[in-house]
């Protein structure tokens, strides 16, 4: 792995492709173990979940349903604190138990939204949320991330379906935001 540039930024190697298999392995089992005597639905949270949640797939052994919806929050390597709903939730979850499956979680601006929407208007069985990646030092929201690949400092990070503007997605390692050069 070597430093990258996308855009304007400069990025350097944070974890390898196989680091993100294993991460994603455990916590698919993770679930499966809460989730073995049962069918729950897996909601990808579109678009940067996409890498996540395919390899997730091929990792949980028993019976499932899929489903996304598409929600956003960021203009560049920030958050804008507004969670807007770009695609309405594509499968029926009325007393479902579902599983929300996110890519990254940071403000947790996004969970609570999604939590709100989820509890209010689709009336699921249970809600969890599962995430490849967790910055607990800016996560202060109430809602408790079920399972979690790696907990990981407040920098930018790209690859494995995280973007900068569009770009980046289709890494398979996963790199981060190069010190001092958020304002390049």
């Amino acid at each position: 792995m070597e430093r990258i540039k996308i855009h304007d930024k400069t990025f350097v190697p944070y974890l390898r492709h196989e680091e993100i298999q294993e991460m994603t392995r455990r916590v698919a089992l993770e679930v499966y173990e809460d989730y073995k005597d049962e069918v729950p639905v897996f909601i990808g949270v579109l678009s940067g979940v996409i890498m996540f949640f395919s390899d997730f797939m091929k990792e949980y052994p028993g019976e499932c349903e899929i489903g996304f919806i598409k929600m956003s929050s960021y203009v560049g390597t920030q958050s804008t604190g507004i969670v807007f709903k770009e695609m309405e939730l594509t499968k029926d979850i009325k007393d479902r138990h579902i599983v929300l499956l996110e890519d990254i979680v940071d403000t947790g601006n996004t969970i609570e939204n999604l939590c709100h929407y989820f509890t209010e208007t689709q009336r699921p069985k249970s809600l969890r949320i599962a995430s490849l990646l967790l910055k607990p030092d800016v996560y202060k929201k109430e809602f408790k991330i079920n399972y979690v690949g790696k907990e990981i400092p407040n920098k930018f990070v790209l690859g494995y379906g995280l973007d900068y503007d569009e770009l980046g997605r289709n890494l398979k390692d996963l790199y981060q935001l190069e010190e001092g050069k958020i304002n390049e």
